[in-house]
């Protein structure tokens, strides 16, 4: 096979930012964490669970979502909670751009 054999639907570079944050919550929950900030997903950022490698595209309002977290990262509803209280505070509003 060869690149040829491809049928690219999108293929671009671009330059990201990537914090690295591992904390354990007031519940006892230890979470290794990378949150990716690009212009690809209009404002929100790429949160990466690295111990299970479970991923979402998410930002604040997607927190207020019931539900959401759990099913993202396949947790139970007290970690989901405490996980969203961490989130929120590095997700920010969206904002769209041009």
């Amino acid at each position: 096979m060869q690149l040829k054999d491809f049928d690219f639907l999108s293929d671009s570079t671009e330059q990201t930012s990537t914090r690295f944050v591992t904390f354990i919550t007031p519940g006892l929950a230890r979470f290794d964490l990378a949150i990716v900030t690009t212009n690809r997903f209009y404002g929100k950022k790429l949160v990466i669970d690295m111990q299970s490698g479970r991923s979402g595209v998410l930002a604040a309002d997607d927190l207020e979502e019931e539900g959401v977290i759990e099913a993202t990262f396949r947790i139970g509803e007290e970690e989901a909670k405490e996980l969203s209280q961490f989130l929120y505070m590095v997700l920010g509003e969206v904002h769209f751009t041009d």
